[in-house]
């Protein structure tokens, strides 16, 4: 028996349902997607990780370059500052004096001459001229923070308008052997600097350099606006200086305009720190071009595949209905409606192993139409096959549970396999059908139903043709009894009891 069921699975087509095709392909479209994301998001974090390095060396690079510069002019600052301490200095006249307190200092067209101013914030030298107007700057942040911190060293100012251009004014004490409060020399840096350093440099016209103080003033920045320059980003409450560390990196809108950019700041080297930013949407111009482009390709991929997928599971749908209207066609009788021989058979099978594993009672009825034959000669093949018509529509009237089986046994006899029942319950059932025959034919003809019962427990050894044959059985017994009754089989003896 194995042996002739492998045979049969062997010959069986392997057949693919349209839920599990469907299921396939969308979790195919899904782990296809999942890797397109993925592979699209590595894309996009290489293209920030680029342009955060770019940005950094761009920072780096301009922060290092004005450092550069405001160490140089801060040389010449300290030298001023140590050579008026000399003695000789009160005597040599002017050209000599600036000679000597001048002649290391550095000079470009974009450093303010170095002045010196005293005690009381009057001008009292003038690198630019021998004969310096007077002037005093003593309400000057430049000449204040001195004369109060002596241990202040290079103080670089805010910017302002100083000697006609704005520019941000570098400043040391002048102190006396003492440490007393001799003075302050002061130079300046031009905004020009700044101005003709950023042109060098290929930016677009939205990116931003911002050159900040220490206390994180703005001291110049790209774009220029006068409206921005000098402003303290400590007073701002919405922007929180743990965004952008020193050489850390930002993406987000920043404390000066809307635009998001992404930012990257230089280190802590020297008195000033460089913020270089790239909005967001040039930073992604390119990955995103790329990520529309791929994603067009891969949706139509997805859709030409979902839209074959749906065409193929139609198609096996409907290949399925069609082998599931040819098998119901196999296993069902033509003319009642109810289950064929062979479905029949196939099913006893099952629910006779069924039972012997679970040691539960199976019941089985056997139905014959009483003097058939004879009502077929008198009233045609028609009228009888209206008589088992209606006798199949009773039977099925009066078997309701999913297990059991009606089935037209052969000509008119049928067969009603109930699992799980007792050979009382059966009873029953089988009275039941017969009465219900038994008042239709009162209205349309006069036909009755005779009915054998078996009902017992599988065991070992035992096949399901011992309840057929009891149950025919029992079934010749009522039609010996006069037809139109019910009699159960008694087994194992198999006596007959009405």
């Amino acid at each position: 028996m194995l042996s002739g069921w492998r045979e049969v699975t062997a010959r069986r087509p392997w057949r693919i349902s349209a839920k599990l095709l469907i299921i396939s392909s969308v979790v195919t479209v899904i782990g296809f997607s999942a890797i397109c994301v993925n592979v699209m998001l590595d894309m996009r974090r290489g293209e920030e990780a680029l342009a955060r390095q770019t940005l950094e060396n761009l920072a780096t690079t301009i922060e290092s370059d004005v450092s550069r510069n405001i160490e140089i002019y801060d040389l010449s600052l300290k030298a001023v500052a140590a050579n008026m301490l000399l003695p000789e200095l009160a005597t040599v006249s002017k050209p000599i004096r600036h000679l000597i307190l001048f002649d290391h200092a550095t000079t470009a067209r974009h450093f303010g001459a170095i002045r010196v101013f005293d005690a009381e914030g009057r001008l009292t030298i003038d690198a630019s001229t021998l004969d310096p107007l007077p002037e005093v700057r003593s309400e000057e942040d430049y000449f204040r923070v001195h004369r109060d911190n002596p241990d202040i060293g290079l103080f670089i100012s805010r910017p302002m308008l100083f000697r006609g251009a704005y520019s941000i004014v570098l400043s040391r004490r002048v102190s006396d052997t003492d440490g007393g409060f001799m003075g302050v020399v002061a130079g300046s840096i031009r905004f020009s600097y700044f101005h003709e350093l950023f042109e060098r440099l290929n930016l677009d016209p939205d990116d931003s350099i911002t050159v900040l103080k220490r206390d994180r003033t703005i001291m110049m920045r790209r774009p220029f606006d006068l409206d921005v320059i000098g402003k303290n980003l400590a007073t701002q409450g919405s922007w929180k200086a743990d965004n952008l560390k020193a050489g850390g990196s930002y993406a987000g809108q920043g404390p000066v305009d809307a635009t998001p950019r992404l930012y990257s700041r230089s280190g802590d080297s020297g008195p000033l720190f460089v913020v270089a930013g790239k909005p967001l949407t040039a930073v992604f111009e390119l990955w995103q071009r790329e990520a529309y482009r791929i994603g067009a390709v891969v949706l139509a991929l997805i859709l030409f595949m979902l839209a074959s997928t749906l065409v193929l599971a139609r198609e096996i749908g409907r290949r399925a209905e069609a082998e599931h209207k040819l098998e119901e066609m196999a296993t069902t009788d033509a003319l009642t409606g109810l289950k064929n021989r062979r479905k029949f058979d196939s099913v006893i099978d099952v629910e006779w192993r069924r039972a012997m594993r679970q040691k539960a009672p199976v019941a089985l009825l056997m139905i014959d139409a009483d003097h058939f034959k004879a009502y077929n000669d008198t009233f045609g093949h028609q009228a009888g096959d209206q008589v088992l018509v209606g006798i199949a529509i009773c039977i099925s009237d009066s078997v309701s549970r999913a297990g059991d089986c009606a089935a037209r046994y052969g000509g008119e006899e049928f067969a009603v396999l109930l699992p799980n029942i007792s050979a009382a319950d059966a009873y029953k059932i089988a009275e039941t059908i017969r009465l219900k025959v038994q008042g239709w034919s009162d209205d349309q003809a006069s036909t009755t139903v005779s009915c054998g019962i078996a009902s017992l427990v599988p065991s070992a050894g035992m096949d399901w043709p011992v309840l057929v044959a009891a149950a025919d059985k029992a079934l010749y017994a009522a039609k010996a009894g006069g037809r139109n009754q019910s009699v159960v089989a008694s087994l194992p003896q198999l006596s007959l009891v009405a």
